[in-house]
């Protein structure tokens, strides 16, 4: 998949986890359960506290394999694949992951697009025969690609002739989001990682803050920041370093810039964004990567609704200020306000 943030305990919760009690901050046990589980194309790893029936474990494992079902570009059976064949739909789900999607559309400038599903095929990021293709080959779907194509009403959702919609830029933070709204519900606590999107809710029950590694781009087996965080915070990753092809001398990652319909270039190797949101999170990631640092700096100046990371291939690690205090390992510059 396209993002890949690794979950980072610290020794002593790695020692603890062998366990099947934690204490909490009163002194009180209270039970941990944990479960992975391969959806979405990616393993998935759920730790939760207070979960001694294990119901809501299976309650989220259950949402997850139907999500899973539902928003697959490439399982026939999909509710995706379903308008992706018939150009329209009235799910409701579909409809609201469209409206986030064409939301940070149009904050970017068109820098996220779920319609470039073609345009992915013909670079074979959907086969296992990934190639350059030919230039006329990228131009011939070009009529079929672009936001513009999807309309959205209080109707249904409607797309072009030829549109075809890939929401793997948004379905991750879109469970994560699921996920956390059963678990708040619930009243437990726990952290998630979806595929490398991560997911903290509530507190945990020692009280301390959950720790979750940046990976670094340049060396994946180690760690460029580690951040402290408390409460219910998405933490999502884009970069060029784990779905890519080599041809020629050149990397080619998938993610795409919808502008050239061509793997993004450039000095950046990974953004990570910081948000309340899972699925804006998810979104701003992909976006933020195809803008680039100084672009997407700006664009933070201007909406101040999430928090973000730039790593370069020269090894320089950025920040936005809200995260300053926030890293408890790792050098890094601050953004600019």
């Amino acid at each position: 998949m396209k993002k890949r943030l690794l979950l980072c305990f610290l020794a002593l919760a790695l020692l603890l986890s062998a366990c099947n009690l934690l204490p909490d901050a009163g002194a009180k046990p209270q039970a941990v359960s944990e479960q992975s589980i391969w959806a979405m194309d990616t393993q998935m790893d759920l730790r939760l506290y207070g979960d001694s029936d294990g119901k809501l474990m299976a309650k989220l494992t259950a949402l997850l394999n139907e999500l899973d079902r539902s928003l697959s570009a490439t399982n026939p059976d999909s509710a995706l694949s379903a308008l992706n064949r018939s150009g329209a739909t009235t799910d409701p789900q579909l409809m609201q992951l469209a409206a986030e999607a064409l939301t940070v559309s149009e904050q970017t400038g068109g820098a996220l697009d779920v319609t470039l599903l073609p345009v992915s095929r013909a670079w074979g990021f959907t086969t296992e025969h990934k190639a350059v293709p030919e230039p006329d080959v990228l131009e011939a779907l070009r009529e079929r690609v672009g936001m513009d194509k999807l309309l959205l009403s209080a109707a249904g959702l409607e797309l072009a002739e030829g549109t075809e919609l890939d929401l793997g830029s948004v379905a991750k933070g879109w469970a994560a989001d699921r996920c956390r709204g059963e678990m708040e519900k619930a009243g437990l606590s726990g952290i998630l990682s979806l595929g490398g999107n991560i997911q903290t809710v509530g507190t945990k029950p020692d009280g301390s803050p959950w720790i979750v590694g940046v990976q670094d781009p340049n060396d994946t087996g180690r760690y460029s920041l580690t951040l402290r965080l408390t409460g219910a915070r998405a933490v999502v990753s884009s970069g060029d370093y784990q779905r890519f092809f080599m041809e020629n001398g050149v990397r080619y990652c998938h993610i795409l810039d919808p502008k050239t319909l061509a793997p993004v270039q450039g000095s950046l190797r990974c953004v990570t964004v910081v948000a309340d949101s899972g699925v804006r999170a998810d979104a701003l990631s992909t976006a933020l990567y195809v803008l680039g640092r100084e672009t997407g700096a700006a664009l933070w100046r201007s909406l101040r609704d999430f928090e973000a990371i730039w790593q370069e291939a020269d090894g320089s690690v950025w920040i936005t200020p809200g995260l300053k205090e926030a890293v408890a390992e790792g050098s890094f510059e601050v953004i600019e306000p």
